[in-house]
């Protein structure tokens, strides 16, 4: 890092270093800082002074975060590195409570795992052994059978990775494939080994040998691939589970061969957003950048039945055509409306092949359709299952493919009706 200005700060003469130390944890744990970042803050903290923790606070958001996935990570570095002195001790309480593989793992809270890592520094520090008798026998296990890093990875919450994790399941979520089957159609193409006659290509050829009949034409079903709407729930409670599978779209849409007619993909928080054409875009990264910077509610509020009747209104007879597979990913929760909620959940189903839930909620083993959106929308999918790992993912084309996977709905609608 370049050299700092050294700028006298009253307040606390050993300000600018620790800004500093901050400004390079933030960077490790994903943020673009550069230098000239870190200049503008100290300046900015010269300028409002250190008077108040809040005003300090958002001196520094202002300075070191203009991307709304960039908040969280931010608000958990702070609090763990400027608001509580031992946050050393703090970090290895939260977030590492199994270093030697004993204790059962806690989950880390959102982004507190990348927030420790960059704190951290990615080391780990000295754990003294055990103290082990002479005499004890020792006991060797044999690891070969034990689950491997990409095995493990695979099964993990998007929620509780960190960066290196992130990037590692970004690359393997390029890898995956959604393959789907042809739709039967009425429409027919020349086939050498049809099981149909095609009595007009049959007669054309007869015509041109003076109505000698030389050779019976046959037919078969032209296949129709259907098409793949996604809808996204972009709102602050997904906004880390959409990215992934953002990222999973992204390689179903630019997958050659996979058999979908076209793969439309919308966003919504408080408001539909058509990101389709950015999904076209080959780099993955340009692709979601161009897609966020076009979505402005990210991070926000949820207003499923709103932004479901825009769809219903607006986009629906345009892309739902050809027998369409729809993908709703949201948790669910929302305050509006249940009955209208309802309403426009009936309509998009009726619109649709096959309408696939998937909600990260669902990885809690004791959920409940409890929430009133939950509720009003369970009724009218064809399939209800999870959304939170590269598993749950992978399992996406048994549900396609399978008219009769229903996955956790007949489950969840038996409790309703108990109920």
């Amino acid at each position: 890092m370049a050299t700092l200005p050294d700028l006298e700060l009253p307040d606390n003469p050993k300000l600018t270093h620790n800004i500093t130390y901050f400004a390079r944890a933030l960077r490790k744990a994903g943020l673009p800082i550069g230098p000239g970042r870190v200049i503008d803050a100290i300046r900015a903290v010269q300028a409002a002074g250190f008077t108040d923790k809040r005003d300090f606070y958002w001196t520094l958001h202002a300075c070191f975060v203009n991307r709304p996935e960039h908040r969280l990570i931010f608000s958990q570095i702070f609090r763990l590195y400027w608001r509580d002195p031992r946050y050393m001790e703090h970090m290895m309480a939260m977030m590492l409570p199994a270093i030697r593989g004993v204790q059962e793992e806690k989950p880390a809270q959102s982004a507190e795992k990348r927030a420790a890592q960059a704190l951290l520094d990615g080391q780990l520090p000295d754990i003294p052994e055990p103290d082990t008798p002479e005499d004890e026998t020792k006991i060797e296990v044999d690891a070969s059978q034990t689950m491997s890093t990409e095995e493990r990875l695979k099964t993990l919450d998007f929620e509780q990775m960190s960066a290196e994790e992130a990037a590692e399941a970004r690359r393997m979520l390029a890898r995956l494939k959604l393959p789907v089957k042809p739709i039967a159609s009425r429409r027919a193409q020349p086939s050498q080994r049809g099981r149909s006659i095609d009595w007009r290509r049959t007669l054309r050829g007869s015509m041109r040998r003076g109505g000698e009949l030389h050779k019976i034409a046959l037919k078969s079903p032209k296949p129709r691939w259907p098409n793949l709407v996604v809808l996204c729930d972009i709102s602050g409670s997904m906004s880390q589970y959409s990215r992934m599978v953002l990222h999973f779209l992204h390689a179903v849409a630019n997958e050659k061969g996979a058999g979908w007619a076209k793969v439309h993909a919308f966003t919504f928080g408080t408001r539909l957003t058509n990101i389709t054409r950015h999904l076209a875009t080959r780099d993955v990264d340009q692709a979601l950048k161009a897609a966020g910077a076009e979505a402005q509610d990210w991070e926000g509020g949820t207003r499923i039945g709103d932004c479901l009747h825009d769809f219903n209104r607006d986009w629906s007879r345009r892309v739902m055509g050809q027998g369409a597979v729809v993908l709703l990913i949201t948790d669910g929760l929302d305050r509006g409306d249940a009955g209208a909620l309802g309403k426009e959940m009936e309509r998009l189903h009726l619109s649709s092949r096959r309408l696939i839930w998937l909600n990260p909620l669902l990885r809690w083993d004791g959920f409940a359709p409890k929430a009133s959106g939950i509720k009003a929308m369970l009724p009218h999918v064809d399939a209800f299952r999870a959304g939170h790992s590269i598993a749950t993912l992978e399992q996406l084309a048994q549900a396609i493919s399978r008219p009769d996977d229903g996955g956790e709905k007949d489950r969840l609608m038996q409790i309703l009706r108990d109920g």
